[in-house]
């Protein structure tokens, strides 16, 4: 089953904020560097210190944007790693 957002963290730029590259002719889809940045100082701050509860949900949303391209790319390398169908 797919996983399901029920939400984007405020901080989530609405433009940008995902990348795609090609691997082996694949397009994957991946944080961009600001996303990545972003989620890389909360989880610095957390080792050092108690993030805030909006700053654990942000992180928790994050999470959950993780998932969902995970479960996008997967499914993209799937297909294209599937054999062509040939018609009947």
């Amino acid at each position: 089953m797919p996983p399901i957002l029920h939400s984007l963290p405020d901080s989530l730029p609405m433009e940008g904020a995902i990348s795609v590259v090609l691997e082996a002719g694949v397009p994957i889809f991946r944080a961009s560097q600001t996303v990545q940045q972003r989620i890389e100082a909360l989880l610095d701050k957390q080792e050092n210190e108690t993030l805030t509860s909006e700053e654990l949900a942000e992180l928790d949303r994050y999470a959950e944007i993780d998932d969902y391209l995970s479960f996008v790319n997967r499914t993209l390398r799937n297909l294209y790693q599937r054999p062509p169908q040939t018609a009947a």
